[in-house]
């Protein structure tokens, strides 16, 4: 994985802006530690950090290549994972290749197929090619959105890059946030509407989308989106395609020429990960495989079951380490090194996020690259596969609304009286917007119908927050993680799957259950989803209560003009009393408390200028 960055503007003289692309450049050395290279013009500058995985020697970007008169430079975040048919399909239309590397044939692929290569990737990325006697720049992310890709266009010219602070080091856009802004980040923050980059003028491209610019305009067009289709396989064919799928995008997944480790929790979708790779490198005869898990100080002593989180994970690790004849490694982090690390987490999204969730991941992220430059991840099968509560309470998955913030009432309650009076609408409309665009057929019944509209609402809201925090927290410190289950195959064919099979046996993740059956300990197939964990230590809580209180007391801390004291403290004194969490399972009290003091740091550290 790798740190991309660009900037076109037809009136600008880019050889004169040495310094503020210098700055682009290394603003994003955390993604890409290992290289550095730039392409620049007149009027057009492509910046690369690179993080080496395949082919170190001769995979340096920006690459340039020939083609039929015109010349191609690429810049390039991501992996592709059928690089091998894709490299035989161009050598068989005439390409000759002098690397290894993937960089080499995803920009040939856009030199013989332009736009329509999108649609034959098969990968996780974030890319742009340029071409320089066209001074057209095409744009480009993977399907899922699993790399990021921010721009900022305006009357002269274009501005992108991997990660928001790329451009605002540019120098083109003010760190300023409008109302519109501030009702994401306070009304659905952690999560963000897909392509509002929060601070103005500043979007993403979307998942399964790409874009050309040429003759100061751009335009997008939408590659991949989720698709209704009738459901023709049998009982026994569907276990055996899910069964197919996910074993060939784990092995897809392992070719690498860095050190290789694996994220392993205990749970259902790391294990299945973990033994599949395991198997594969058994029987290639290859060594046996790293797993690492993550705990904190005390949690044992201080653990609290509940609905989202019935067991702890420490036996059921043990067993996976037995069955894959792991090496493995447990990472316990201090509840202070957690608190702290809200900071840098900032840093790493450019926004608030996902509080200790985020941070805990982060220090997780840098133990794991001491030793390993890639990670396998089961992220993402809760979101596609019917793994979370919502799914089968019957009550909440016909409520109309976000099911993970089903209402506004403890978010209103920080707040001051008038602030942001239009915050309950602001989310209802995005939540509509959603359903709306909900693709489905005339035969769905009313139980998969609905079952779409939650798969969408969870894929393009639920699982984008999940994947930004998993890209920033671990590419922070220059590890790449994939993830399997974002294989766009086996979306495709979630999405179509009728509840009953994928429910299989009336449990979350059914299917996937008894697809892999066969593979795994009966203790972990059955056994009932629990979350990334979280600390239980009130350590944790009185640190945040401490630095809330120094916040209020601060009157000059821009986000006092937002919030109510009373509604704050209410929080600290009587944290049991939430009837609901701010976000998803584990945002409760010291997360809610955590969540407003990044805030308060991002709008401090980044000068944000609050336009209300």
């Amino acid at each position: 994985m790798c740190g991309i960055a660009g900037w076109l503007d037809k009136e600008l003289n880019l050889y004169e802006e040495n310094e503020r692309l210098d700055e682009m450049s290394r603003c994003l050395e955390r993604r890409g530690p290992d290289e550095h290279g730039a392409y620049i013009r007149r009027h057009a500058a492509l910046l690369h950090r690179r993080l080496s995985v395949i082919d170190p020697r001769r995979g340096q970007q920006p690459m340039s290549t020939l083609y039929e008169g015109e010349k191609y430079t690429i810049v390039y975040n991501g992996e592709l994972y059928n690089t091998d048919e894709l490299r035989d399909e161009l050598k068989a239309a005439g390409f000759g290749f002098g690397t290894r590397s993937d960089t080499e044939v995803l920009l040939k692929a856009y030199c013989y197929y332009k736009e329509k290569c999108a649609e034959k990737l098969n990968g996780i990325f974030a890319f742009a090619v340029y071409e320089e006697t066209a001074h057209r720049l095409f744009l480009c992310r993977d399907r899922v959105g699993v790399k990021p890709l921010f721009y900022h266009s305006y009357p002269n010219g274009l501005v992108f890059g991997s990660e928001i602070k790329a451009i605002l080091h540019s120098g083109r856009v003010k760190p300023t946030v409008t109302e519109e802004g501030l009702y994401e980040l306070f009304f659905l923050g952690p999560a963000r509407t897909a392509g509002n980059g929060i601070f103005k003028d500043i979007s993403e491209l979307l998942p399964g989308e790409y874009a050309i610019y040429e003759n100061d305009k751009l335009h997008k067009t939408r590659y991949f989106s989720l698709t209704a289709h009738p459901h023709e396989d049998n009982e026994q064919k569907t276990v055996e395609h899910v069964r197919y799928l996910l074993t060939d995008a784990i092995e897809r997944q392992l070719v690498t020429d860095v050190p290789m480790c694996f994220f392993l929790s205990g749970g259902l979708d790391s294990s299945i990960i973990c033994q599949t790779a395991a198997n594969f490198r058994k029987r290639n005869n290859q060594p046996p495989i790293d797993t690492y898990s993550v705990e904190y100080a005390d949690n044992r002593r201080y653990f609290q079951k509940s609905l989202f989180q019935p067991n702890a994970d420490y036996d059921f690790i043990d067993m996976m380490v037995e069955s894959c004849g792991a090496h493995h490694h447990e990472v316990i982090l201090d509840n202070g090194d957690l608190f702290h690390a809200l900071y840098p987490s900032v840093k790493a999204r450019d926004l608030p996020g996902y509080v200790d969730i985020d941070s805990s991941l982060l220090l997780f992220c840098k133990e794991i690259k001491r030793g390993f430059t890639v990670a396998l991840s089961g992220e993402c099968a809760d979101e596609l596969w019917g793994g979370y509560p919502w799914y089968h309470n019957r009550e909440i998955l016909f409520e109309d609304c976000f099911p993970w913030s089903r209402n506004q009432a403890i978010r209103r309650q920080v707040l001051k009286a008038g602030i942001l009076p239009h915050g309950e609408e602001y989310v209802r409309e995005r939540y509509l917007d959603t359903i709306r665009a909900v693709d489905s057929l005339k035969e769905d019944s009313a139980v998969d119908k609905r079952m779409r509209e939650m798969f969408a609402l969870n894929y393009y809201w639920f699982m984008q927050c999940l994947l930004e925090r998993k890209d920033r927290c671990s590419m922070y410190s220059g590890l790449e993680v994939r993830v399997p289950f974002c294989d766009y195959r086996l979306i495709d064919y979630a999405y179509n799957m009728p509840w009953e099979l994928k429910a299989y046996g009336g449990r979350e993740k059914g299917i996937i259950r008894k697809a892999f059956e066969d593979i795994l300990p009966r203790d972990i197939v059955y056994r009932k989803k629990s979350p990334y964990p979280k600390t239980h230590n009130p350590v944790y809580m009185e640190l945040c209560k401490k630095h809330m209180e120094e916040i209020l007391a601060d009157s000059s801390r821009r986000i006092n003009t937002l919030l109510d004291p009373v509604g704050i403290r209410q929080i600290m004194e009587h944290p049991d009393e939430l009837s609901d969490p701010w976000y998803g399972q584990l945002m409760k009290a010291p997360q809610i408390l955590a969540y407003l003091i990044e805030l308060d740091y991002w709008l401090e550290s980044y000068d944000v200028e609050m336009e209300i």
